[in-house]
């Protein structure tokens, strides 16, 4: 960390938050799991104008899922012949009635897999079984589901199968703000996503509704950097996208990821924890690639009912959508914990609650 460049960036916050009018406070939402880790690991807030505040979003891929998602792949871990493929983070996500940890507790198959590609070896081993790979994430994971897809096209693996619950980022900012039930003043962009989408994505948000978008890394100086430019703007009363990251985003993203998702994947209807349905934000299986879609091929309605709650007053939805601070759900802290978590903001390692949990302090 360069502290002469540290100190630089805390002059220019504190010049151009001085000069943002009225005297509200500042709100600026980040819409990434990853800068909402590296934001409370480093102790950044302590480094911000007292009339900054960073408000985390729905930016952790476990902790949108939605719970009627979850009831899906639980039901499925219980059915004779399927194998359950899933992130680490997955398998402890309460559902309405039970969870993957419990149903694997209970006899059920579940497979903890780093990649997509470990299913896609279950498959290959397990050839009398059904393997389900649970594809959760944003543009950034989406790609490598897709690549799965093909290659089981081309090796001919038909017991290969894919729940799919990837989402797009941008529809997701869009209802955040239509729905104007949270103040957020400007969004620091998520950086992993940027690349795979660039940063012009986000340009319809900034002219829409008059807010600045700024892409940003992971350090503390790109972290920092993005926030300075994005109170820049709004002392200047400017709305417009900035990338303060182009080493690694450009304006037009990968093209190559791109067209792997849009070739395997068509923008559908999802439902979003602490949001609900927001219309063209998931990524459903195209036609084409019917043969690999599980809820198709296993009987499972889709998109799934959303049954209620399990989650015994958790609030996860609420900081989802930034209504809340972790602190301000009853459970936080006392009965939800990360070695006992109640809701998933508690159980992702890119949850809001777990971070403010292990980092709060900082």
């Amino acid at each position: 960390m360069d502290n002469t460049h540290i100190e630089q960036l805390k002059r220019e916050m504190a010049d151009a938050a001085s000069a943002i009018p009225g005297t509200a406070p500042v709100a600026l939402m980040e819409i990434c799991g990853t800068h909402t880790v590296a934001i409370r690991r480093t102790g950044l807030r302590s480094l911000l104008p007292k009339r900054v505040k960073l408000v985390s979003g729905p930016g952790c891929p476990v902790c949108v899922t939605s719970q009627g998602m979850i009831d899906a792949l639980v039901d499925l871990a219980g059915r004779p012949g399927v194998i359950v493929g899933t992130f680490g983070d997955m398998v402890r996500v309460p559902g309405t009635r039970s969870s993957l940890e419990r149903q694997k507790a209970a006899g059920g198959h579940v497979a903890v897999c780093y990649s997509v590609l470990e299913a896609l070896d279950l498959a290959r081993k397990y050839p009398d079984q059904k393997v389900v790979f649970a594809a959760v994430g944003f543009e950034t994971t989406a790609p490598g589901t897709a690549v799965a897809i093909d290659m089981a096209r081309s090796e001919g693996l038909k017991n290969f199968l894919v729940l799919s619950g990837h989402k797009w980022v941008v529809p997701a900012m869009d209802a955040l703000l239509a729905g104007g039930e949270v103040r957020i003043d400007g969004f620091l962009c998520p950086g992993h996503v940027s690349v795979v989408i660039g940063s012009r994505a986000y340009e319809p948000v900034a002219r829409r509704y008059r807010r600045p978008c700024v892409v940003a890394g992971f350090s503390a100086e790109q972290v920092l950097s993005g926030v300075a430019a994005l109170l820049k703007q709004l002392a200047a009363g400017q709305a417009r996208v900035e990338n303060v990251y182009p080493d690694a985003v450009r304006p037009e993203g990968n093209p190559e990821a791109l067209a792997r998702i849009h070739a395997v994947f068509e923008p559908v209807a999802a439902t979003w924890r602490g949001l609900g349905p927001i219309p063209l934000s998931g990524m459903g299986l195209r036609a084409a690639y019917a043969e690999f879609d599980a809820a198709a091929r296993l009987g499972l309605p889709w998109p799934p009912p959303e049954e209620g709650t399990s989650e015994h007053g958790c609030r996860c939805g609420d900081v989802l959508r930034g209504a809340i601070d972790p602190h301000d759900c009853p459970l936080f802290g006392k009965v939800c914990t990360p070695a006992h978590p109640i809701g998933p903001c508690m159980v992702s390692r890119e949850g809001s609650c777990q971070a403010e949990y292990k980092y709060g302090a900082c």
